[in-house]
């Protein structure tokens, strides 16, 4: 026979039952899905512009198949199309933003495509790209808004989305190479709802985007080792006098530097006017012709260090030359998708970043180049560099046509070393300045010496004279 129970009991099994109950719940809603099977996050990405901003939405297949309904699972890159409308309205309806208000901004689904990638301890799987245009009403901050957002989350209650700033011009990231992040969207389990992303990018101003852009304009001139290369070999025999179709002699100090000074200027002149003419009238040439001219014009620079082409003529060539030059320089700015005003802005930083870093790298190689002229190994060298030059000048333009070689790849990763290379041309620099005062000494050393003899010569004459009688 049972005793009935007490009230106390009937709670304390209460409790336990609810904890029983409780816990595996817990477990199982609010636990990450690392902690038991690792599964992909989507990935969205913002580029802020002054009027709209843009989203790179990066969805796992399986889970965007198993929360839309729309089976991408067995469908081809080639027949996507097909699914497009179906995908376009169910990411529309769930990509809801509005000001903090609450006004609505308008959504407008672009570009999809499939792809295949890997993120840590998921291993391979597909994912649908998809690009979102978000559009504020008129006079609405598009660095504060409200981002209400649940694809997939709102099906599939284990799936985080990862919301980052790729590009945002007027808070200074422009490289896009790197992301900033803004927040996370799950699902709420206490009150499973999906809660919407406050986004607050804080105050941009121009300061900060021209800053950013002079920082762009010096890193790109830096690591572009073609546009280094064409510049350093066009400069490499300005120094010498051309005859009879090979380098003889030196053309002194002063022709030098009125040489390298001009071709400096003008390969300044040709890729910045190419760069405001092709930025400013946002005219869309293609990227591989243009990249192929520059290899070529590296290519033919090479071949003039070894045998003079156009000797007396280099600035023209590099005049020219530097409009192809200027016309690659113009795609980084074509790719921001920048307003007019943002542009005009850009454009003068980013010119001015590259104008600073390249005579930098003049200055440090001017010593070197006159001080080498002067050097009987001067041929050696000077061959040898143009020689390694145009191996990497026919590697690019063999990759720039369509062919992948590792001559390129190696001649590419050059641009990952521009610390080293500043320390070379520095130390190099430095050798050559010590040299010049070293030579300089000696040939006033030579002189006073010679003096000396002379003086002594004539008091020898003289004293000799005074004693004939």
């Amino acid at each position: 026979m049972t005793r009935p129970r007490t009230w106390l009991t009937t709670a304390l099994l209460r409790l336990v039952a609810g904890i029983a109950i409780a816990v595996p719940a817990a477990l199982l809603l609010g636990a990450s899905p690392a902690a038991a099977h690792p599964m992909p996050h989507s990935v969205v990405q913002l580029d802020v512009y002054q009027a709209s901003v843009t989203a790179r939405l990066a969805l796992p297949v399986d889970d965007f198949s198993r929360a839309s309904g729309i089976d991408l699972n067995t469908v081809k890159s080639t027949a996507l199309a097909s699914k497009a409308v179906a995908i376009r309205a169910y990411l529309a309806g769930h990509i809801r933003p509005t000001t903090p208000k609450g006004e609505a901004w308008q959504v407008t689904i672009g570009a999809l495509s499939l792809s295949r990638t890997e993120q840590t301890s998921t291993g391979p799987y597909r994912e649908l790209i998809a690009k979102a245009v978000l559009t504020p009403p008129t006079g609405a901050d598009v660095r504060h808004f409200i981002l209400g957002y649940d694809v997939i989350v709102h099906q599939v209650v284990t799936h985080i989305t990862l919301v980052s700033v790729r590009q945002d011009w007027a808070a200074g990231r422009v490289e896009g190479d790197g992301a900033t992040q803004v927040g996370t969207i799950r699902l709420d389990v206490r009150h499973m709802k999906v809660p919407p992303l406050v986004v607050d990018l804080g105050e941009g101003s121009a300061w900060r985007g021209f800053v950013a852009m002079l920082e762009l304009g010096g890193n790109h001139i830096l690591t572009g080792t073609d546009h280094l290369l064409f510049l350093l070999i066009l400069l490499l025999p300005a120094p010498l006098l051309a005859a009879g179709g090979r380098w003889r002699g030196l053309a002194g100090p002063r022709a030098a530097l009125s040489r390298i000074g001009l071709i400096t200027l003008a390969f300044t002149v040709g890729h910045s006017v190419a760069l405001a003419a092709t930025a400013l009238t946002r005219f869309e040439i293609p990227g591989r012709p243009v990249e192929a001219f520059i290899a070529a014009s590296i290519l033919v620079g090479a071949v003039h260090a070894i045998r003079p082409l156009f000797p007396g003529k280099e600035a023209i060539v590099a005049g020219v030359f530097g409009l192809g030059h200027g016309m690659a320089f113009s795609f980084v700015l074509a790719e921001m998708h920048l307003s007019t005003g943002q542009l005009a802005t850009s454009l003068l930083a980013f010119n001015l970043g590259i104008e600073l870093v390249q005579l930098l790298l003049v200055c440090l190689a001017l010593p070197s180049l006159l001080v080498l002229a002067r050097l009987r190994v001067q041929p050696v060298l000077r061959v040898g560099g143009a020689l390694i030059t145009a191996t990497a000048a026919v590697g690019w333009l063999v990759d720039r046509v369509g062919l992948p070689n590792p001559v390129a790849r190696v001649a590419d990763s050059a641009g990952s070393h521009t610390t080293g290379m500043l320390t070379v041309l520095a130390v190099a620099a430095v050798g050559a300045g010590v040299w010049t005062l070293v030579e300089r000494q000696r040939r006033c050393r030579s002189v006073e010496l010679e003096a000396d003899a002379e003086a002594d010569a004539e008091s020898v004459v003289g004293s000799a004279l005074s004693r004939v009688p």
